[in-house]
């Protein structure tokens, strides 16, 4: 008897609370609508995917309702980032830092490195790109980009030597060189 338990129990199907067998749908339309929106998302057509994944979402299977969200999320920052015009270059600096605050390290990265493309003496930015390259462990580029910083603005060596983004980096004798250099 006990055998005939064990051999039969693969074939039985589960039963959801409404009594009908639980299957993937992954071919029903909520489905295709989510296929056909992650296509916009990787065609760069933001605005047509987020009116897709919104509308999807109310009706979303609960196997991609979190990835639905996700998508959402993604696409609002992308075009947010699309819509930025920075007045001044400190502007876009500050938005940097946000960036880099929220963990985007990419985005952050890329408008540094516009700061320091239009304004080739902009030490704070230098400063940020070290930073983001302590935290995120590029430890020959957070020491060339601090040695910039520091070239074009004396104040940078006081900084760094009390921010915590430098944690990183205090254990290099490098870093440790450059921050308190000897004096002839």
């Amino acid at each position: 008897m006990m055998q005939d338990a064990r051999s039969s129990a693969p074939s039985r199907k589960k039963i959801t609370s409404t009594g009908k067998s639980a299957t993937h749908h992954t071919a029903g339309p909520a489905f295709q609508q989510y296929q056909a929106a992650v296509q916009l998302v990787q065609q760069g057509k933001y605005d047509k995917a987020l009116a897709a994944f919104e509308k999807l979402l109310p009706a979303a299977p609960n196997e991609i309702l979190e990835r639905t969200r996700m998508y959402i999320s993604t696409c609002q920052r992308q075009l947010d980032r699309t819509n930025l015009a920075f007045q001044t270059p400190e502007e876009r600096y500050d938005y940097a830092i946000s960036q880099l605050n929220q963990g985007y390290y990419e985005e952050a990265r890329e408008q540094f490195n516009g700061v320091v493309t239009d304004d080739p003496r902009a030490d704070y930015a230098f400063y940020g790109l070290a930073v983001l390259d302590s935290i995120t462990g590029h430890p020959q580029d957070c020491l060339d980009n601090l040695a910039r910083a520091i070239g074009l603005n004396p104040k940078n060596r006081l900084q760094a030597r009390s921010d915590n983004d430098f944690q990183s980096m205090v254990d290099d004798p490098r870093f440790t060189e450059l921050l308190y250099p000897e004096v002839p």
